[in-house]
């Protein structure tokens, strides 16, 4: 196989992403993802540190595609719209793009300056703040928020993938019942009770 001309660290990236995609985050090795570029091994090692750096760089290209499609859905809504669309398309992502997803939601150590220059991490925080300040919380209580939107959308899409959901009521209408009661609590969420750690 010919060696691809041009090869740059984001294209060694975006290969490594659809062969995370295709067969799984855990499947990707750089001699794998070599292979998929028509190189030999060491070629990568111009781009990418190593496999630590590769599955890094993963995690920041899907935070990117996932947030610019989240800040698309939510533009121009608020309350409950504003929450289904970043909910939904959450999901989308999640099922469209497996092995990317996967990077984003477990501990990879990440190159600082890589990190700092990418935007979709911390436009990430600044959609899912403003979503819930949108619904009149403050600190703590916005942090606590955030953790339950994580915990309910990230549970319930990895259920979904490893077929968790074997009832025959559809994923589908749980999902948008889950949805509905995530707006109801986010509007009358519950005052922090004398006593709690703050």
């Amino acid at each position: 196989m010919a060696a691809r001309a041009g090869l740059t660290a984001e294209r060694v990236t975006v290969a490594a992403a659809e062969l995370a995609d295709e067969a799984g985050l855990d499947q990707v090795t750089m001699s794998q993802v070599a292979r998929r570029l028509g190189v030999k091994d060491a070629s990568l090692y111009s781009h990418v540190r190593g496999l630590e750096d590769l599955r890094g760089r993963i995690a920041l290209l899907a935070a990117d595609e996932k947030t610019l499609r989240i800040a698309e859905a939510m533009a121009g809504r608020a309350g409950r719209d504003a929450l289904v669309a970043y909910a939904n398309t959450w999901r989308e992502y999640a099922h469209a793009h497996p092995g990317r997803y996967t990077a984003t939601q477990i501990r990879i150590r990440i190159d600082p300056g890589l990190a700092a220059a990418a935007p979709g991490p911390r436009r990430a925080v600044e959609l899912t703040y403003g979503l819930l300040r949108g619904y009149g919380l403050a600190e703590p209580e916005l942090t606590d928020a955030v953790r339950l939107l994580r915990s309910t959308f990230h549970g319930f899409v990895a259920l979904e993938a490893a077929g968790g959901f074997a009832h025959e009521r559809p994923p589908e209408e749980s999902w948008v019942r889950a949805l509905d009661a995530l707006h109801t609590l986010l509007e009358n969420w519950p005052a922090s009770r004398e006593g709690d750690p703050s």
